[in-house]
């Protein structure tokens, strides 16, 4: 099989983890006899160097042109004065909207291996995937600034359609059905109007899905139950803002957030894969950033948009041995380089 990938490296730490990631992605095309072929395409702070502006048309045109893209990190605080529409991170949120991806699949898993990484006293094993809405809510809803009789007064609006959140929650129940088949949906339904349509709207869904097991729980509690116990969950499904907090929360529970990849998805099979964290520009050209995030975004990758799960599943494996052998960057308590841990999962495919 032949694709055609869209990189979007960006900023920080961007470069390197996805350089490690396509190394890994060339390995095993080499092992299964595909050929993946690659754009490089500018996004955030490196593209408002360069054309003044975070998300160029180009770039737009040619990632809707591409199999699927692969997406580092954006953002940095050499750019973190300018104004909001002409910051690196709607470089992110412009191409999730212009490609239509507006489901984002988070796994959150803790690895045996890292067991004693994580902050909870006793953890037990917990595999849980946060499904969180990525085109609406308050991330893109009316915003701005005016003069109010106390000064200047700032606001940003959350507005939800009934199809935004239906389709999301399809998303979510259809994942549950493959899993253990249990739906926790979070809103913040005794303050926000938007949260109790969200509600009605999953109640909805609930009634069709009669054999995955749903409970609804406001945000505040979901925050604190994901600390308590996370055992609990399977799916989580989330507004575009609960799913950004809480999927950021749930990462510090696998014991390093470089540890957690993503999936944004769409009608299509064209997906947007990158890991959740950020482009970490204090250890920038280091070489000490953690590629496992990012290498399993390329699993993602494989599966989601590929179908290509024995694939997939190789470069899980390969990570899971790695860890199991004792290979960590700093992040996760070792000492290997970004370079070094690449190497590892090498090897491990074979």
């Amino acid at each position: 099989m032949n694709f055609n990938i869209a990189l979007v490296k960006g900023d920080g730490i961007g470069p390197e983890i996805v350089d490690s990631a396509i190394r890994v992605l060339d390995r095993i095309c080499e092992k299964y006899h595909h050929k993946a072929i690659y754009t490089d395409l500018p996004a955030g702070g490196n593209a408002i160097d360069i054309y003044g502006e975070p998300l160029p048309r180009s770039t737009v045109e040619a990632a809707l042109k591409s199999d699927s893209v692969l997406l580092g990190a954006v953002g940095g605080p050499k750019w973190d004065t300018l104004p909001g529409m002409k910051r690196p991170e709607r470089a992110l949120l412009g191409l999730r909207k212009s490609l239509e991806l507006y489901a984002n699949i988070r796994p959150v898993r803790l690895f045996d291996a890292l067991k004693e990484r994580c902050p909870l006293r006793d953890a037990g094993a917990f595999d849980i995937v946060i499904v969180r809405e990525l085109t609406g809510g308050i991330y893109f809803g009316k915003s701005g600034r005016l003069q109010g009789s106390n000064g200047i007064e700032a606001f940003d609006t959350e507005q939800y359609s009934y199809t935004e959140i239906e389709r999301i929650g399809r998303v979510a129940f259809d994942y549950a059905m493959k899993r253990r088949k249990k739906v926790t949906s979070i809103d913040k339904a005794n303050v926000l109007e938007s949260s109790r349509l969200w509600r009605e709207v999953m109640h909805e869904l609930s009634a069709k899905y009669p054999e995955v097991e749903y409970c609804d729980m406001l945000v505040d509690n979901a925050a604190m139950q994901l600390v308590r116990n996370p055992m609990q969950f399977d799916v989580i499904v989330a507004s575009n803002l609960f799913g950004d907090i809480l999927s950021d929360e749930a990462s510090q529970l696998t014991g390093s957030i470089g540890m957690l990849p993503s999936a944004s998805l769409g009608k299509t099979r064209r997906g947007l894969y990158e890991p959740i964290h950020g482009s970490a520009p204090d250890i920038a050209g280091k070489g000490i950033a953690n590629p496992i995030a990012t290498i399993l975004s390329v699993a993602m990758m494989l599966s989601y948009s590929f179908d290509l799960d024995k694939e997939a599943k190789k470069i899980e494996d390969a990570v899971t041995a790695v860890l199991n052998k004792g290979c960590f960057t700093g992040d996760i308590g070792g000492k290997l380089t970004d370079r070094e841990m690449t190497d590892a999962i090498l090897e491990k495919i074979g």
